[in-house]
């Protein structure tokens, strides 16, 4: 079997491939590693709003419990959210149930460290190697842990810090969003496509409350229709409603809320790369960007290598996923990261990209600068990009084959300096990602699909 957790936390089909059973294991395993030697320590649980979740949410809470962990269970909230609320509380560690962008048979789970940082490799493989030992002893009594619900049930043995009470978790959130925000947004109407998913009640909340005028559509999770045919990853769905509306923008958040993508008033889709060109030369101009630096992957288009070096920025990039990006913001001392797909970090307010806090930023640069978004966009001009995911059956097997690697290097030679090629399996999913960029989009299409066919043969 291949490595449990892959790029973001673990994922698969729920009751399936991720069962209760293996969320109790996982969740146990854990509570050693992470609260090992503390004597009541504390974990923060919360969860999307699909149907699997309440499932996998008695499964962690009980693995926890089991393993001498007090739980603060704060129900349906962003993964950011949760990853705040973790540091909030001073808790050992925080667990998410989400699969964020995929359908919602799928589920996942995303643990975060103290202070709500997701974990490195190490402990995610010290994680995975106790699933195979035996429990040992587990605590019995006074030992086992306590379960407090954020909507407020009562708060047996002090589970929670005295200096904070166990509700307004929620509400807690919203004013971290829209003291980051900074500016006044009144004046503004934005749509925001929710997903149906774990930001429907505190993302339009927090844009109202920082004065804009909000939309809300897909603000209705009933836990069968997250993702649905909307949010970030159909973004037909808010580009049609900013028109029919008349909004400023749109944008459209994806299941747990960790992402965001835009369409400008016109229904022109605003993408990840285009908004962290947005948002690095606002910090830039105001004196925020931590050594002129912007840090993405290996996935931002050539259009911000040409943009940020145009502007003076310097781009560096990671392996994709935020959480490499993470790791480089904190190794340079970094301000603002981001990919391609719509996971922005700012380490000053968080440490997981953050939808909302996105759009809100997003907006901001608007107000400041009383500028329409397409404008503010066309500092980028993108590269085509073709990008072709190619279902396999053994992902990381295929893409390392010595003839996938030749095919790579003889669409890179034909492409000179005028494109890139990259191939790398997902870290989600059974899929190889085949992207090519070249200036002539037909080129790009016609090297894309080749590569692609060479990756589904192997």
């Amino acid at each position: 079997m291949g490595r449990l957790f892959g790029t973001d936390g673990i994922r698969g089909l729920a009751n399936e491939s991720l069962s209760p059973e293996l969320a109790l294991r996982v969740s146990g395993a854990a509570a050693q590693i992470l609260s090992s030697g503390k004597e009541r320590p504390l974990a923060v649980v919360g969860r999307d709003p699909r149907a699997s979740g309440e499932m996998l949410e008695a499964a962690v809470t009980a693995g926890l419990t089991a393993a001498g962990v007090n739980v603060l269970q704060v129900g349906v909230l962003p993964t950011p959210a949760v990853a705040y609320l973790t540091g909030l509380y001073d808790a050992c560690f925080g667990v998410m149930i989400s699969a964020s962008h995929n359908p919602m048979p799928d589920n996942g789970i995303k643990i975060f460290a103290a202070g709500g940082h997701k974990l490195d490799d190490a402990i995610e493989d010290r994680i995975e190697a106790l699933l195979a030992e035996d429990v040992g002893v587990r605590p019995t009594g006074r030992g086992i842990g306590r379960v407090v619900n954020a909507s407020g049930a009562r708060d047996h043995g002090q589970v929670i810090p005295d200096q904070y009470s166990v509700a307004g978790t929620h509400e807690r959130y919203v004013e971290h969003l829209v003291e980051a925000t900074a500016q006044d947004l009144s004046g503004l109407t934005v749509v925001v496509d929710c997903a149906h998913g774990a930001a429907a009640e505190v993302g339009p909340a927090a844009f109202r409350e920082a004065g804009a005028t909000v939309i809300a559509i897909n603000a209705e999770p009933d836990g069968l229709n997250i993702n649905d045919g909307c949010g970030s990853t159909h973004l037909a769905t808010v580009q049609q409603a900013v028109r029919e509306h008349g909004a400023d923008l749109g944008l459209a958040l994806d299941g747990d809320a960790d992402r965001c993508l835009a369409a400008d008033a016109d229904g022109n889709v605003v993408d990840g790369d285009a908004i962290l060109a947005i948002l690095a030369l606002d910090m830039y101009e105001a004196g925020e960007l931590a050594k002129n630096t912007l840090v993405g992957t290996v996935m931002s288009n050539l259009g911000l290598h040409i943009a940020m070096r145009e502007a003076g920025i310097t781009l560096l990039t990671t392996a994709v996923g935020d959480r490499y990006v993470l790791e480089e913001l904190r190794r340079g001392g970094y301000t603002l990261g981001g990919e391609q797909s719509g996971h922005v970090i700012f380490p000053k307010f968080g440490t997981t990209g953050d939808g909302v806090l996105t759009g809100l930023k997003l907006m901001a640069r608007m107000a400041r600068t009383r500028r329409g978004l397409a404008d503010l966009a066309a500092v980028l001009h993108t590269v085509p990009q073709v990008l072709v995911n190619v279902p396999v059956s053994d992902k990381s097997l295929v893409a390392a084959a010595p003839e996938i690697r030749d095919a790579v290097l003889e669409a890179e030679r034909i492409l000179g300096d005028s494109g890139r090629v990259l191939l790398r399996p997902s870290g989600t999913e059974q899929l190889v990602r085949v992207m090519v960029e070249a200036t002539d989009p037909a080129q790009a299409r016609q090297l894309a699909d080749d590569l692609a066919k060479r990756v589904a043969s192997v």
